[in-house]
């Protein structure tokens, strides 16, 4: 008679994950999640003792790196003083962080309003700039993503969106996006007059002007394909929106905090916006946390009426003290100043792959937050996977991901991209590791390209 089979500490503890657990973006059967047993630095360990190198800063959020105990030592302080108090009640976590947000912030950015996450940072944007124009549209791009929450998620282009409401929130007016390596209007980032700005607006004037409440863009583009703007085209959009008195918000959810090698990607244009929504790198991902920073003027314009807008876990004390220790954390270690010079040494190193792998047609790159772009041919740019691929469409994409996983990297890997968004800690040494195990994988889509 046949013995039962023990199960191992691993498969013990992924199965009760999948028997009691639902996994999101997924089928809910066959995965094999990752049993991570402790974080340090830039690696993730499971159970087995099998090292990762997390590539993608878990979903670039964790900036610092993992395990750093400063972050828990701070988080021990806060509850043992006071884990909650209502949002009417202040601490001086709440305080401190709000102050230190106003000095690292561009411009007149001076108060915020604390939320739990992104998603909720956007969707108070939203509410916010309705509240303080009384107008009602916002205008965002096709090919962002600002949450999952069902405001957030209408704001966003992402198709994950379609199959849960096809109707979607009301008066969210989408445009065409800047993206120079498949411009919509078949132009040359040299020689183009810039189609992208005078589309948007198009669309402001075919919608009315005074029915637009603002114009929501990522500070920089992030998951949708780190889709960089044109130089000047940030600028032209806030000029846009100060010929019309639209409110410019800027979703820094996944580019702010030194990700892109300035505090604010904003920075990196010029560009002052009337908000700022982030979260993420606030806190790198250690508790949940979020923030919508509004200039001074927006804010004022509430002081003699109600705003009309809360959360029960606003401004938590556990997570403000978490912020506020990372934030110290980013100055104390020189990350940022280091996200621009690996930033740089990644783009080096790169253009090294792409001398060697034809199935690379493009990389897109600010600071670290990078993405490669993997086609069947360059001269046609074929994807090797399309626009919300099929499953059966991934064959190739899945397989690159999954010998990632085996040599030991834990990377964001969607539809024809493979990002590079390791945490701001990196060293060069780490930088040639994660790069030489994506090369490896490459070769499994190299094997799929058609002849340049």
């Amino acid at each position: 008679m046949p013995q039962p089979t023990t199960l191992s500490e691993t498969q013990e503890i992924v199965q009760e994950n999948l028997d009691y657990t639902l996994f999101s973006w997924s089928k809910q059967k066959g995965i094999n999640p990752i049993a991570v047993q402790r974080a340090e630095g830039v690696y993730l360990y499971d159970y087995d003792g099998k090292r990762y190198l997390d590539f993608s800063s878990g979903l670039m959020n964790v900036n610092i790196g993992h395990g750093n105990q400063r972050v828990t030592e701070a988080v021990v302080r806060q509850m043992q003083e006071v884990s909650y108090v209502t949002p009417s009640c202040v601490t001086k976590a709440r305080g401190e962080l709000g102050k230190k947000l106003a000095e690292i912030t561009p411009g007149n950015l001076q108060k915020t309003l604390f939320t739990v996450c992104g998603a909720t940072a956007i969707e108070n944007a939203i509410k916010l700039a309705r509240l303080y124009t009384g107008r009602h549209k916002i205008i965002a791009r096709y090919r962002a993503f600002h949450g999952s929450s069902y405001g957030a998620m209408t704001a966003g282009g992402d198709p994950r969106k379609l199959p849960a409401d096809a109707q979607q929130a009301p008066n969210i007016i989408h445009v065409e996006d800047p993206y120079c390596y498949r411009c919509p209007w078949n132009q040359e980032i040299t020689t183009c007059h810039r189609e992208c700005v005078s589309h948007i607006e198009r669309v402001i004037e075919f919608e009315g002007p005074e029915n637009i409440a603002a114009i929501l863009m990522e500070g920089e583009s992030g998951s949708s394909g780190c889709i960089k703007y044109p130089p000047d085209y940030l600028k032209k959009v806030r000029a846009l929106c100060d010929k019309y008195g639209i409110l410019l918000i800027a979703d820094e959810v996944m580019s702010g905090f030194g990700r892109t090698g300035k505090w604010f990607a904003s920075e990196l244009h010029g560009v002052v916006p009337d908000m700022i929504a982030t979260a993420k790198g606030i806190t790198a991902g250690y508790l949940p946390l979020g923030a919508l920073i509004v200039t001074d003027k927006i804010a004022e314009h509430f002081n003699d009426r109600v705003l009309w807008l809360g959360l029960t876990y606003s401004a938590h004390p556990v997570s403000c003290a978490a912020g506020l220790e990372v934030l110290k954390i980013y100055e104390d270690e020189n990350l940022i100043e280091n996200a621009a010079i690996m930033g740089r040494y990644v783009d080096e190193q790169v253009a090294l792959l792409q001398a060697k792998h034809p199935c690379i047609g493009d990389w897109r790159n600010t600071g670290l937050l990078g993405c490669l772009e993997i086609v069947k041919n360059r001269k046609t740019k074929e994807p090797m996977a399309p626009f919300n691929a099929k499953p059966e469409e991934m064959t190739v994409m899945n397989q690159v991901a999954a010998r990632l996983k085996q040599l030991g990297m834990y990377t964001f890997v969607r539809w024809n991209y493979v990002f590079i968004a390791p945490p701001l800690c990196i060293t060069r040494e780490q930088v040639d590791e994660g790069l030489a195990m994506i090369s490896d994988a490459l070769t499994i889509a190299d094997a799929h390209v058609t002849e340049n």
